[in-house]
C-alpha cells in the first residue's frame, strides 16, 4: 500500500517544486519506488506541436531521476499564469477528477509526493464545482510538509498557514526552509521563531543550489503515511 504526503507552501514562488524535486530524489536514491503528483499547474510553455509541457512535473522528474511518465504526473495543465480556477475558466478545461487520478498513481508506486498549487488556500475550481486544496488533502488522507522562504516575513506566513491547517484538521509534519543561509542571523532566528510559534519542527533547510536534501532517507520516509 502506498504512502503519501502533501507539499504546500506559504505562497507562490517560494520553491515548492524545487524542494519537492529534492524530496523525491532522496526517496528514489534510497531505493524507494517514488512518484509525484500535482492536480493542476498553470503558467506552462508549449512544445513545438502545440501541446503544453507540465513544467513543475518536468522539473521534479529531471531533478529526481524517477521514471514515472510525465502524463501521469499532472492531469490539468494550463498556459495562463494565474490560479488554476481562473486558468481553467479562461482555457475551458475545469479541474475534475483529482482524487481518481491521484489514487491511480498510488496504486502503482510506494511513495507518492503530492504538490499543491500556490499556498493552501489556492482554489482549483470554483465555477462548475467548488474544489479547494484542504478538501483534497483530507479526501486523500494526507498530512502536510510546509515549504517556506527563510527570509523576512516568513514567521507570519508560516504561523498563519500552520494555524489554518490545524483549524482544518490537517496534520503538519514539518517545515522546510528554502533559500536558507547558515550563519544568517535573520534566517536562524526565523527558524527558531517558527518552531516556537507553531510547535512544528523545521526538518530541513535548503540553500540555493543544493542538490541534496539535508535529512536522511529514513527520517523522510517517516513523514509519509
Amino acid at each position: 500500500m502506498s504512502k503519501g504526503i502533501f507539499i504546500t507552501g506559504t505562497g507562490t514562488d517560494i520553491g515548492k517544486t524545487y524542494v519537492t524535486g529534492l524530496i523525491v530524489k532522496k526517496l528514489r536514491e534510497s531505493g524507494a519506488d517514488a512518484a509525484y503528483y500535482k492536480a493542476a499547474m498553470s503558467g506552462n510553455e508549449r512544445r513545438a506541436d502545440g501541446s503544453l509541457i507540465p513544467g513543475d512535473a518536468l522539473q521534479v522528474k529531471t531533478m529526481s531521476g524517477i521514471g514515472q511518465p510525465l502524463e501521469e504526473m499532472c492531469p490539468y495543465v494550463y498556459e495562463t499564469a494565474v490560479s488554476p480556477h481562473l486558468a481553467s475558466r479562461l482555457e475551458g478545461t475545469p479541474v475534475r477528477m483529482v482524487l481518481e487520478d491521484f489514487r491511480k498513481v498510488c496504486e502503482k508506486y510506494e511513495y507518492v509526493t503530492m504538490e499543491g498549487s500556490g499556498g493552501i488556500l489556492c482554489p482549483l475550481c470554483i465555477d462548475e464545482v467548488d474544489i479547494r486544496l484542504p478538501e483534497v488533502v483530507k479526501a486523500c488522507g494526507l498530512s502536510c510538509l510546509l515549504i517556506a522562504d527563510a527570509g523576512l516575513g516568513t514567521i507570519n506566513g508560516v504561523g498563519l498557514t500552520a494555524y489554518y491547517l490545524k483549524q482544518q484538521g490537517i496534520a503538519l509534519k514539518g517545515i522546510i526552509f528554502n533559500h536558507y543561509e547558515a550563519g544568517n542571523l535573520l534566517h536562524e532566528d526565523n527558524r527558531k521563531m517558527c518552531e516556537y510559534y507553531t510547535g512544528i519542527p523545521v526538518v530541513a533547510c535548503v540553500a540555493d543550489g543544493d542538490t541534496e536534501l539535508s535529512m536522511d532517507a529514513e527520517t523522510l520516509k517517516g513523514l509519509y503515511a
